[in-house]
């Protein structure tokens, strides 16, 4: 197909709206995405194993995981890029000392290096995900840890950055930081989609609402920020839409071009 276009979606607050919900015209706009012959692709700072039911949903099978560090291309894994683990290890201990948990992710599953705590069943919750991570402090052995979830109030994370140059450390909730590999972002997880796709920079688009999309929608031609967007985002979009719940994706969608009401 001539004019073939990839889209790339951020998830919550974004193609899930305030509530967690998949808006039914977000759903039919990205079918007509799809009868139309584009690509339809995740960028998000979630697990895999944290959206498989909306893949199934919206028959998409082309995502960037973990802001960029886990990527597939339809149906196959291209990239990976998982935390050092003896920096993960010492830090582990380190944040034992100081009673702040930890969660290994890897592609497939979460465990805490906890039995329990007030900061991972509260923080967690948020999400509003079926998957809750058991115990098992020995996870991180012998497999790729893409991101873990790190549970202290805000500021004492600092200790931890300046400790630990080999990650970077992204608040999320009041409670909880993620941990990434230093340098990750979506725009790089994306930059390997686009090369085994080849896809021309005038059919690339992306929309986005949080601090995470900024450097996605910086490198994408066509960005779009959602009205709800924080204003950070805004200011970098080429295009802004309307708010998530109010048909946002199909508003951003028709001010592009690439679907009709």
């Amino acid at each position: 197909m001539k004019n073939k276009s990839v889209i790339f979606f951020d998830i919550d607050g974004t193609l899930l709206d305030h509530e967690k919900q998949l808006p039914l015209s977000t759903k039919k706009a990205v079918k007509q995405l799809k009868e139309a012959g584009h690509i339809v692709a995740i960028a998000t700072g979630r697990a895999p194993f944290m959206y498989e039911d909306l893949r199934k949903e919206l028959s998409i099978d082309t995502y960037v995981s973990y802001n960029g560090s886990y990527v597939v291309v339809e149906g196959k894994e291209i990239f990976t890029n998982p935390l050092d683990i003896p920096s993960l290890e010492k830090m582990t201990a380190d944040g034992l000392a100081r009673n702040h948990p930890i969660v290994y992710m890897d592609a497939t599953d979460m465990k805490a290096n906890v039995p329990e705590h007030a900061y991972i069943n509260e923080s967690i919750a948020t999400l509003k995900i079926k998957h809750f991570p058991t115990h098992d402090p020995a996870y991180y052995q012998g497999r790729d840890i893409y991101q873990s979830l790190f549970f202290c109030t805000e500021g004492e994370e600092v200790y931890y950055q300046e400790k630990y140059p080999s990650f970077d450390f992204v608040r999320w909730h009041p409670l909880s930081v993620d941990v990434l590999p230093k340098g990750g972002s979506k725009a790089n997880g994306i930059k390997y989609v686009l090369e085994a796709l080849r896809i021309s920079e005038a059919n690339q688009y992306a929309f986005g609402d949080g601090l995470n999309d900024i450097e996605m929608l910086r490198s994408i031609p066509n960005s779009v920020a959602m009205g709800n967007a924080v204003e950070e985002v805004k200011e970098v979009a080429k295009y802004v839409t309307k708010d998530v719940s109010d048909d946002g994706i199909l508003h951003g969608l028709t001010l592009v071009g690439l679907v009709t009401k």
